[in-house]
């Protein structure tokens, strides 16, 4: 199981990209959500508006058409008495042959609901259709009765259509005649209008697919870059990451070869010389001792004198290259031996002041801040001339830093390479521990300083025993 996770647990470079596509796409879908719904809007408004427009164009036609029939017929109307049954069968009879388009016709129904006038359904003349409703329940006859007790107005049901047979909605727009008690009316089907409402409609929706396409494929486009862009940024990071590697590898390897003549100089000029002035009394002694010399026991003297300090050295050389008194007493004591050494060795004044840590360091800010020390006072002695040099160890809120200050030459800013090695080293140090180390210089000294973060800070129940006593 923890194999499986592992084996699903993204790298770096996955994260990476992660972080560059996952705004990107919720960016296009929120874009690509946002326009869908304003164009839906948008095109529902339009749409709204267009079948408005066209059922208003209806009913100005259906007006038109009822204008024109009452004036094919009003000379016979207007000079007609109520009763007049002769001239009521003609203005029907005009009326039945008023037949237009493919469907359309005029109707009459008398006030009692009646009707006196259908062309297109000869079977409803002469019956009353009072309270005749459509399948949605919507009144017809009665309702075209009270719009021409009114006046005139429209109305809207379903009715069936003459060329095809099928119910569909209709407009219809009614007169009244009230000296006869006539409803006068026509009505055109609105189902070619909601097909073209439909139509407009599945315009819409075609045109917001193909913005959805267009966003997916800019989107996709964009998404390709940044694999692209990602992958050729891998590429020369990885072949900057073997460079600096090679460079890396190379500057251990010089470090390793300028420690190893560094202590084979300290063998060679110090023990080596020593031993020898050791086998030399050891010598003498063995030579007057075969004599009877009474001097056999000053040789052996001189000889356990030079043994003493052979042994000396090699603590000495111990110390530089592993501190013992780092990992028994902690940073604090091995810093301030450092320097009481240094003193002993080079004569320079140095002062060491430190303060008891609440918080521990760890091991591994421990010897980075010792190395840095010890490559500081190295740099003292060869290069800056310095008469004092001031150490400061402190722990604060933001972690702990280590200060060391002289009073030398400085360092020339306009050269990198005579710096050395060794303010490298630290700076790759400081790196590794995610710290920070600040060269200040001048003309009247230089101080480094080196602050490694607070979670190098071990809290006291976490710290060894040898750190509670000391930083």
């Amino acid at each position: 199981m923890i194999a499986i996770l592992d084996r699903l647990r993204p790298s770096y470079g996955q994260k990476l990209f992660l972080l560059a596509t996952v705004p990107l796409i919720l960016s296009a879908a929120a874009i690509a959500a946002i326009v869908s719904w304003q164009s839906s809007a948008t095109a529902d408004r339009e749409i709204r508006a267009l079948e408005i427009q066209l059922i208003e164009a209806k009913k100005q036609e259906l007006r038109n058409y009822v204008t024109q029939a009452r004036n094919g017929f009003y000379f016979i109307y207007g000079g007609a008495a109520p009763d007049d049954a002769e001239a009521k069968a003609k203005v029907a009879q005009i009326l039945a042959a008023m037949i237009y388009g493919e469907d359309g016709s005029f109707f009459v129904y008398d006030y009692d609901g009646t009707n006196l006038v259908s062309p297109r359904r000869t079977g409803m003349i002469g019956r009353n259709w009072s309270g005749l409703t459509d399948p949605e329940g919507t009144p017809i006859t009665d309702r075209l009765i009270e719009i021409a007790r009114e006046g005139s107005g429209y109305h809207e049901y379903l009715w069936p259509k003459p060329s095809t047979g099928k119910e569909a909605r209709m407009i219809t727009f009614v007169l009244g005649f009230q000296d006869w008690q006539w409803a006068v009316g026509t009505g055109v089907w609105i189902d070619d209008i909601t097909h073209e409402v439909a139509a407009a409609r599945a315009g819409v929706e075609a045109r917001v697919r193909r913005t959805f396409l267009y966003i997916g494929g800019i989107t996709l486009t964009a998404l390709l870059m940044v694999f692209a862009s990602g992958l050729v940024m891998n590429l020369r990071e990885r072949r900057l990451a073997d460079a600096k590697l090679k460079e890396l590898t190379q500057r251990v390897f010089d470090a390793q070869e300028e420690e190893r003549g560094r202590v084979a100089r300290e063998l060679h000029d110090g023990i080596s010389q020593i031993l020898v002035g050791v086998k030399y009394a050891l010598d003498i002694a063995r030579r007057r001792v075969a004599t009877g010399d009474a001097r056999a026991g000053e040789a052996l003297a001189r000889g356990q004198e030079n043994l003493s300090g052979a042994i000396q050295e090699v603590r000495r050389i111990s110390r530089d290259l592993r501190p013992g008194m780092l990992d028994d007493l902690g940073l604090g004591p091995a810093i301030k031996a450092l320097t009481e050494d240094f003193h002993a060795r080079t004569g320079i004044d140095t002062c060491f002041e430190t303060v008891v840590f609440r918080n521990r360091i760890d091991q591994e800010g421990r010897i980075a801040l010792y190395r840095i020390a010890q490559e500081a006072l190295t740099n003292v002695e060869r290069h800056s001339g310095a008469t004092k040099v001031d150490i400061d160890l402190r722990g604060h809120r933001r972690g702990c830093t280590l200060r060391i200050a002289d009073n030398g030459c400085g360092i020339e800013r306009d050269s990198q390479d005579r710096r050395g090695i060794g303010l490298r080293n630290m700076q790759e140090r400081m790196d590794q521990l995610g710290g920070v180390l600040r060269v200040l210089s001048s003309k009247s000294g230089t101080a480094i300083e080196a602050e490694i973060p607070l979670s190098h800070l071990l809290p006291p129940e976490n710290a060894p025993p040898s750190a509670r006593a000391s930083a």
